[in-house]
């Protein structure tokens, strides 16, 4: 008998070079990305096949493999570093309504911006808090697997030109001064206030990866569930509910949602709008 070795259909194959530079990634640099939806994946990782001059997955996964500096660009793709100050303004005005209140109970206040990418949002946070005469009492822990983006963070410096954007979305968000007093201009940067650093620690963490590190009074994990899938979700969900406080706040994106997970019954909802809410068991 003579054996049949047809090659199965390119969507077959393709499907399995993804799987295997996925584990390949995991085994050999400890990034987990397994359980991410796999139609942004692919995108991503076709992406940096092209850009590397490469004509299969199976070719970039040895150009992982034996050149870390390709993997460091593939990280760069893959973790999704897409951020900006005050990005959904609404949803700083229900934080300053809705929360802020609750916060002035605690005399400390811990705060963890999981998934933070380049900074944005952490110093959105710390800007806030400070108007309410919060932030000397507050530390926020900013988080993100890449370390990369955790340096640009650190820098608390972001280009020139967003600064039109950002201060539109600092006066939509409730914003009690002008914009234009928390940075200076640096060349083509916008160099923040060393203040609004003083109570941020950059870490790099893992959230598929890693464990609850410390317990926090507010979680802010906007806009990083969306590229998981579902068993991936409910893990990560799994970890932020360990991390928070009772009668903590968990913040998550406006495309995200804890309906039909198996942490919805923990939370009553703050602002179901905003995706607020409040851990209640």
């Amino acid at each position: 008998m003579t054996a049949d070795w047809t090659v199965r259909g390119t969507a077959d194959v393709e499907s399995l070079e993804i799987a295997l530079l996925l584990e390949a990634v995991y085994q050999a640099y400890g990034y987990d990305f397994r359980g991410y939806s796999r139609g942004s994946l692919r995108r991503r990782l076709v992406r940096r096949m092209e850009v590397e001059g490469l004509k299969s997955l199976s070719a970039l996964q040895e150009c992982v493999l034996h050149d870390p500096a390709c993997m460091k660009r593939l990280l760069l793709d893959l973790s999704v570093n897409v951020s900006s100050m005050f990005r959904d303004p609404s949803f700083y005005l229900a934080f300053r309504t809705k929360v802020v209140p609750l916060l002035r109970t605690y005399p400390f206040v811990r705060v963890w911006n999981a998934g933070c990418s380049t900074g944005e949002e952490a110093y959105s946070m710390a800007i806030l808090l400070r108007e309410h005469d919060l932030y000397d009492r507050t530390r926020i822990y900013a988080t993100d697997m890449n370390q990369t983006v955790l340096d640009q963070a650190r820098a608390g410096a972001f280009p020139l030109g967003k600064m039109q954007e950002y201060t539109s979305n600092y006066i939509r968000a409730g914003g009690t001064r002008a914009f234009s007093e928390y940075y200076v201009a640096n060349g083509r940067n916008a160099r923040f206030d060393s203040v609004l650093s003083d109570n941020i620690v950059f870490a790099e963490h893992n959230l598929v990866t890693d464990r609850s590190f410390n317990e926090f009074h507010v979680i802010l994990c906007r806009n990083v569930m969306i590229y998981f899938d579902r068993s991936l979700q409910d893990h990560v969900l799994g970890l932020l509910h360990e991390s928070l406080t009772t009668l903590g706040v968990l913040a998550i994106g406006l495309k995200e949602s804890l309906e039909f997970t198996s942490h919805a019954d923990c939370y009553e909802a703050l602002d179901s709008s905003q995706r607020l809410y409040r851990r209640v068991r």
